[in-house]
């Protein structure tokens, strides 16, 4: 069971973003973290750090995932902060590097980097520094419930019946883009929205091609800012399984994994695939660009703890790491925030011991 927030949010960027502490930032983060934790976890301690571009190279010229020869590697974690919005968003931030995540999914909201408000260009800059100084990657998420109608949870969605109401969802994935822009982020996540009831059930067509119609300005906003978009199938949507995500590339004319990939929920995969989910990362490591997850069980779309659920870990774990993906692994617990801290140690506590590697230490 979950607990609605019922606290009034703290206004201003002042009470959700990181202060700002020097002048601003623009472009991108041109490095990614080598990590050097701590014996016992934690922190995570600056060491020489690897260079990564700048941006994602242009259309056509990335190597397909996996690659011949591709040698194991750890997964790299970060947690949700649409699991931590009781959180200002600096103090997310921070527990999350006292725990030793490697990154975070930050989900623009009201709370956290409000996407509508002003000044987002200064305040998202504040944001990078922070990440930066706290060694923390990013991916931008665009899941907030109500961050355009506050009735409607996730509406107006892509397939919306009103054309502004499209054109609006469109606007908050072109804003999302040059956050992702501003902070190096790795990728931009979307997702389709469920078939409006304005489109019969013996309508096949209609919903794809608002989908088509209202992502094409977006991708090719994500092409000049060389982010990929990230979509994810999402149980009740339209675009629901990997082979829905495959439908969807083939009306865009098959773009390059670096500009349409895949977000891969391993809990969406456990619920509604007919594969299991170490298998379904197999079938998606060519286009996989941002992966979320959780424990789930068949059948059923709740995101739980891990544990909770009837994922085999090991496995899912092993795919990962062959799977030549180099983003971020982010647990997504977004009904969980009443107890977002605690969970984002047991967490990383469980990943690492999957993993092989040391747990948090209590911050």
């Amino acid at each position: 069971m979950t607990e609605p927030n019922t606290g009034p949010s703290d206004a201003g960027p002042s009470a959700s973003e990181p202060p700002n502490t020097g002048p601003s930032t623009t472009g991108f983060r041109a490095t990614e973290p080598a990590i050097a934790r701590a014996s016992g976890g934690g922190r995570r301690t600056r060491s020489p750090r690897r260079a990564r571009p700048t941006a994602v190279p242009p259309a056509g010229q990335r190597p397909a995932q996996p690659r011949p020869g591709v040698h194991a590697t750890t997964p790299r974690f970060g947690y949700g902060t649409n699991g931590l919005t009781d959180l200002r968003l600096e103090d997310a931030l921070v527990l999350l590097a006292d725990l030793g995540y490697d990154g975070v999914g930050l989900t623009l909201d009201h709370m956290h980097l409000d996407p509508l408000a002003p000044d987002l260009a200064a305040r998202t800059s504040r944001v990078a520094r922070r990440l930066d100084d706290l060694g923390l990657d990013v991916t931008v998420e665009t899941g907030a419930r109500y961050i355009l109608d506050p009735r409607r949870k996730h509406g107006p969605s892509l397939l919306a019946p009103d054309p502004e109401g499209r054109n609006a969802r469109t606007r908050l994935l072109l804003r999302a883009v040059q956050v992702a822009a501003d902070l190096g982020a790795h990728a931009v996540h979307c997702f389709s929205g469920i078939t409006p009831h304005d489109i019969p059930p013996t309508d096949t067509t209609t919903a794809w091609k608002r989908l088509e119609e209202s992502l094409t300005p977006v991708l090719d906003a994500a092409a000049t800012a060389r982010v990929p978009l990230a979509v994810e199938p999402e149980p009740g949507h339209l675009l629901a399984t990997l082979a829905d995500f495959h439908h969807l590339r083939s009306l865009l004319g098959d773009p390059a994994p670096g500009l349409l990939g895949l977000t891969l929920d391993i809990g969406h995969c456990q619920c509604l695939e007919p594969a299991a989910p170490a298998d379904c990362v197999r079938d998606a490591a060519p286009w996989l660009r941002h992966v979320q997850i959780e424990d789930m069980r068949r059948g059923v779309h709740e995101h739980l703890p891990f544990g909770d659920g009837e994922i085999d870990f090991p496995p899912v774990l092993q795919a990962l790491a062959t799977s030549g993906y180099q983003g971020l692994t982010v647990v997504e617990l977004p009904r969980h925030s009443h107890a977002g801290p605690e969970l984002a140690r047991r967490s990383i506590d469980f990943l690492r011991r999957q993993t092989g590697g040391k747990g948090a230490t209590t911050p």
